[in-house]
């Protein structure tokens, strides 16, 4: 089925860090369970500054991959809403509350994985740091309640084009437009968790093609 540009898919399909390594790279530790291998719908982990936190203060979270905004009927939602366009984030209904509230947060992931279709058929193709570090990903999150009552926390991965992005514009089908996600510098971290919503666009930046590799 051909997709239209609102709809181009982008990351679906990433690689979680172990929780030894999760620790390493971001001083925190998550001893609850989730999912190496993420698909939407599945359980990983997010990291976000907790309400009233002292400064620099993180902590990890198991969530859905896949945004579930108040409004949701169920976790069905969540394979719809893994991916939010940094450029209409602000007023599309499944991700505005959590851009107007600045519920920043990080994905943290050993790889991601992306369709090379320059064969005439779709090549998944695993994206990681040339340094071998762990990705920071941008993203948002939300609180959910089920209809048990069950808080369920959830987040999205943030996206911009990459039609010029010497890497990433080999991806994805030819005539479909490039997209990427939202890598942040290392430095940024805590800029990015601690951003008011006013200054979120100014995080939105591409990374650059020679910090990343494939393989």
């Amino acid at each position: 089925m051909r997709l239209l540009p609102e709809k181009v898919i982008v990351c679906s399909h990433y690689e979680a860090p172990t929780p030894s390594r999760l620790k390493l790279s971001f001083g925190v530790e998550l001893h609850e369970p989730f999912q190496s291998d993420l698909w939407p719908g599945h359980t990983g982990a997010f990291i976000r500054r907790p309400a009233d936190a002292e400064q620099g203060q993180v902590e990890a979270l198991p969530g859905i991959f896949g945004l579930l905004p108040f409004w949701a009927k169920d976790r069905k939602l969540s394979r719809h809403t893994y991916n939010a366009r940094s450029e209409t984030v602000a007023e599309k209904p499944s991700f505005r509350d959590a851009w107007k509230r600045g519920r920043h947060c990080i994905i943290p992931a050993s790889a991601i994985y992306e369709p090379d279709w320059r064969s005439g058929k779709a090549v998944p193709v695993r994206i990681s740091r040339a340094d071998g570090d762990v990705m920071g990903i941008a993203g948002l999150w939300e609180s959910w309640q089920d209809a048990t009552g069950q808080i369920v926390h959830s987040y999205t991965m943030l996206t911009l084009n990459a039609d010029a992005h010497p890497l990433m514009r080999n991806f994805h089908r030819p005539d479909d437009e490039k997209r990427m996600v939202v890598i942040l510098p290392k430095g940024l971290y805590p800029d990015w968790l601690n951003a008011s919503p006013a200054n979120s666009r100014q995080f939105i930046r591409q990374f650059p093609a020679e910090h990343l590799r494939i393989g």
